[in-house]
């Protein structure tokens, strides 16, 4: 059985921190393979600064085509919106079937809030959550401290945001190191975020 872990995210744009974060997790876990799977749009954030969704998950791809454990998907591209996750986790385990486990990764910040997403207990119920560390304040809700499914990853930690990466390149600032170079390319030829 292929044991996969599910990277949510907008990535608008992905960089070198959602990289590090996914790498770190697929050779420091027991998972197989790590998906960024590119949501068009999630319940808790708007839409107004999201590039097209062809867009971000060409970005995605290209960050990801030299990496043979990180995989872009489009996955929910084609599901009713608000994505959430119980929706695309119900879907993909119909879609693969016995050949496939999947795992949730997120950060700490994410598990704080964890308690507010849809059908949250299911989830736990039938899938893994990994979780990387941030240095976000808060308290994480008590069913979640010693869960058996809940496995944290002693990862780097990355507190670059895209949202940074969008002001600072609209400002005129140099992003380039925080992207991975073909990334870099592709944003800089479409002058995205400017």
């Amino acid at each position: 059985m292929k044991k996969v872990g599910l990277y949510f995210g907008t990535f608008n744009p992905i960089h070198i921190g959602h990289l590090v974060i996914a790498n770190h997790m697929a050779e420091y876990s027991d998972l197989d393979e790590i998906w960024f799977v590119v949501t068009p749009v999630s319940p808790f954030k708007k839409k107004k600064n999201l590039l097209a969704n062809n867009h971000r998950y060409e970005m995605v791809y290209l960050a990801t085509k030299d990496y043979p454990k990180l995989q872009p998907s489009k996955i929910e591209f084609d599901l009713p919106e608000p994505n959430y996750t119980i929706n695309t986790l119900v879907h993909l385990d119909e879609k693969y079937g016995d050949g496939y486990s999947f795992s949730l990764i997120m950060g700490e910040d994410n598990l704080k809030g964890f308690h507010k997403w849809k059908n949250y207990e299911v989830i736990l119920e039938n899938h893994e959550i990994f979780v990387y560390p941030r240095l976000s304040e808060g308290k994480i809700e008590h069913q979640f401290e010693s869960h058996p499914k809940i496995h944290r990853v002693n990862a780097p930690i990355m507190e670059i945001s895209s949202t940074f990466i969008r002001k600072a390149h609209n400002e005129g600032k140099n992003i380039r190191p925080m992207l991975p170079e073909p990334v870099w390319v592709y944003l800089d030829e479409m002058n995205f975020y400017r």
